[in-house]
């Protein structure tokens, strides 16, 4: 044990919170469970160098983003050469695994696609959506919604019958989403969160779709869609989380259309509809229900 190793957990728990073990110093990745996560699952990454003057950097594969640590300020310029060396080695490390694990999730996608059955219209969730298949496919009782990134198919999203959403074990998922319709000049595009929604908007609608699967992913599908599409009408169809603090739907659709030239547009509530509702699918269930055209 060296005053390294525990200066470094130090900051891997100021991160991640307490942790019952000590990380190795030897300047490989290694991987490692992060409390609150599922069990069973290692998110977590770091990677120290302990000798000298050290230094390392960790993250979360599930959240993203690199954090750098070293234990002291370096003395002179070898010192910060040294440390400048290493962080760029952990990074380069820590993005080998990452496409190597998204590599792996995208064949098994992929296997899973190929393999399942054309999905049941009488599913459970296409039922409590209103919605019609529109081309997905069935594994078991799972629903697979495939996530596209530059025309590949590179992961899936699995609905349950009871609406439980998982995706492929770190699979893609920024920049990816799941298309409904073709797009075409002289007609506008969707963006929207959630798949259901986006199902909504293009039966319902007639819009041609992506669905981008959660609010943090919306600007980097737009800014991807504007680099391919540039001339078409891109249109943010957002959600409107009005019991959540911040509103997310509304701030990162806005976000969104702000980064990629596009409109933004919101569900347009009835006076007596219940603030339990957030996006477009929602309003056309209540609305059905309601009777209400």
């Amino acid at each position: 044990m060296t005053d390294a190793t525990i200066l470094f957990r130090d900051a891997l728990q100021a991160a991640f919170g307490p942790l019952d073990w000590l990380p190795e110093g030897d300047g490989t990745i290694r991987r490692f469970f992060v409390p609150g996560d599922k069990a069973g699952t290692t998110n977590g990454w770091y990677c120290l160098f302990a000798d000298g003057i050290a230094s390392g950097a960790f993250g979360s594969w599930k959240l993203g983003g690199t954090s750098t640590w070293c234990s002291r300020e370096p003395a002179d310029p070898r010192e910060a050469e040294q440390v400048r060396q290493r962080i760029a080695q952990a990074r380069a490390q820590r993005e080998a695994q990452q496409l190597k694990h998204r590599q792996q999730a995208a064949a098994k996608a992929r296997r899973w696609w190929r393999d399942a059955r054309r999905a049941d219209p009488a599913h459970p969730y296409l039922l409590a959506k209103g919605v019609r298949p529109h081309g997905l496919r069935q594994r078991g009782d799972e629903l697979l919604i495939p996530l596209y990134s530059n025309g590949e198919l590179v992961n899936l999203q699995r609905i349950g019958p009871d609406g439980t959403k998982r995706f492929v074990y770190q699979g893609k998922v920024k920049a990816s989403y799941s298309p409904l319709g073709v797009v075409s000049p002289g007609r506008p595009l969707c963006i929207c969160e959630g798949w259901a929604t986006g199902a909504t908007l293009h039966q319902d609608g007639g819009y041609t779709v992506a669905a981008a699967m959660n609010a943090g992913n919306l600007k980097s599908v737009a800014q991807a869609l504007r680099s391919k599409y540039p001339n078409v009408e891109i249109i943010i169809a957002a959600d409107d989380d009005r019991l959540t603090e911040g509103n997310p739907g509304r701030t990162f659709a806005n976000e969104a259309a702000a980064a990629s030239g596009a409109l933004v547009t919101f569900p347009e509530w009835p006076a007596d509809a219940p603030d339990t509702l957030t996006d477009f699918n929602d309003l056309a269930v209540w609305s059905k229900a309601h009777g209400i055209a």
